[in-house]
């Protein structure tokens, strides 16, 4: 798949991600969007980043900027660093594809870029070099920066008593979790470090996974990790079992005390069944789109997604001090919020016990070009019901916001969408239960499978 310039920036085989096609992306970036005070640079540990990095920082450089070096930082750590410099940034990284893939993240002084912001790059690549610029400046306390941002909102014995195990995995915040859940107080454990980058999808979490959180969850209050670049977090309770993004995101959000809730189609139901809130907006999948809503909507307004990446639209005050807006996708938020809020009320199984019974599932097709998704999904939505038999399910109402979305007589949905930026087939069912979630969603993987291969 050839590399894509979208929603989560650019995206592509790492042999496709040349010198020329990176540098032309970076200087039409500095032309299109404002770069305030110069550009900040990330990356996560794909063995590719560092290479691209340099490519990206030459390219600044060429363009006349002033750039400061991160290195190896999270996504929402170099991008609070960046916005509180007033300077542009861009974040290295795949997420959380294959480590044969990888991609550039684009942030503005003010935060992720916009949906505008994306066709003005586009319409200004092919932009030459304006001269070069001085050369890059190390700076080195953007991660602690993003963790004194925790601890100075929820203070310094927020977990305390918790034993909270970090999966390490090679998630570029792994050191920087375990600095602060230690400052806020947990006994905390790394598990699972890894040297060659693993690809960790926080709302598809593989079955292999799975199993290994459940054999490391003994003795552990909670487990945490999160994506490779930082930017979507993961939780599991005492047993190991992933906490679904979309909770995470509704607790955050209430704990908070927001009034408005932005959250893509994809997440369950469970703002709107709440009560808590005075609206809940939805969109389409990624976080431009939430951003684009949550800047319409004003006010008390946060937006998280189903992979648990959550945005602060306005400043709130944790339970120690202040918590300034942070327009992009983060993941201390949550996992600081949850487990704050799970010691208040005797634990995450009382936490969860006390959120709707609305329950999501995911999970994705590798390897499925939209050459091959696209025709399927046409005829879905044309004629949905030899799918809805094979599944026992009646269709009541259908969402085509972002793919084919379908509220079911049972009370559960099927929602189904290609990926826009990884040759993926995106599946997600809703239901009243985590169990009757995983059993559609099982159902739904082998009919879907076996309609693609034919």
């Amino acid at each position: 798949m050839a590399p894509k310039f979208g929603t989560s920036g650019l995206r592509g085989l790492v042999t496709e991600l040349t010198p020329d096609l990176v540098a032309d992306h970076i200087r039409a970036f500095v032309a299109a969007c404002p770069m305030g005070s110069g550009l900040w640079v990330g990356r996560d540990l794909r063995a590719s980043s560092p290479d691209l990095a340099g490519v990206v920082i030459g390219a600044a450089q060429g363009m006349g900027l002033a750039v400061t070096d991160c290195g190896a930082v999270p996504t929402p750590a170099l991008a609070l660093a960046a916005m509180q410099a007033g300077a542009a940034a861009v974040m290295v990284t795949g997420s959380h594809i294959p480590a044969d893939r990888n991609g550039l993240k684009f942030y503005t002084p003010t935060g992720e870029i916009t949906k505008a912001h994306e066709a003005a790059i586009l319409a200004h690549l092919g932009t030459a070099p304006r001269g070069s610029g001085p050369a890059p400046v190390l700076a080195g306390s953007v991660g602690a920066n993003w963790v004194t941002r925790y601890v100075t909102g929820f203070g310094a014995q927020a977990l305390s008593g918790l034993r909270i195990g970090i999966w390490a995995h090679s998630a570029v915040s792994r050191d920087l979790l375990a600095e602060a859940m230690a400052a806020l107080g947990a006994e905390c454990v790394s598990i699972g470090r890894l040297e060659t980058f693993l690809p960790v999808d926080t709302e598809a979490v593989s079955a292999t996974a799975r199993a290994d959180l459940a054999a490391w969850a003994p003795g552990f209050d909670a487990i945490i990790s999160t994506d490779g670049d930082g930017d979507r977090p993961l939780l599991t309770d005492g047993t190991g079992a992933v906490i679904p993004g979309d909770i995470l995101g509704q607790i955050t959000a209430a704990s908070l005390g927001a009034a408005i809730v932005v959250t893509p189609v994809s997440s369950n139901s469970g703002a709107e069944a709440s009560g808590a809130f005075v609206q809940v907006i939805r969109t389409k999948i990624g976080s431009p789109f939430v951003i684009a809503a949550m800047e319409e909507a004003g006010g008390p307004v946060v937006g998280y997604e189903a992979n648990g990446g959550f945005l602060l639209g306005f400043d709130a005050t944790g339970p120690a001090g202040p918590l300034p807006a942070l327009m992009t996708r983060d993941s201390l938020l949550p996992l600081v919020t949850v487990l704050a809020e799970a010691r208040k009320a005797g634990g995450l199984p009382a936490l969860l016990a006390a959120q709707p019974p609305r329950f999501t599932a995911t999970d994705r097709l590798e390897e499925t070009p939209p050459e091959v998704t696209a025709p399927f999904l046409a005829q879905m939505i044309d004629n949905p019901d030899t799918m809805l038999s094979a599944l026992s399910e009646t269709e009541i109402t259908r969402d085509l916001t972002d793919g084919l979305r379908i509220s079911l007589a049972s009370g559960r949905v099927l929602h189904l969408r290609p990926s826009g930026n990884a040759p993926e087939f995106r599946l997600y069912t809703e239901a009243e239960s985590p169990e009757a979630a995983t059993a559609l969603l099982a159902q739904l993987r082998s009919f879907v499978a076996q309609a693609l291969r034919a």
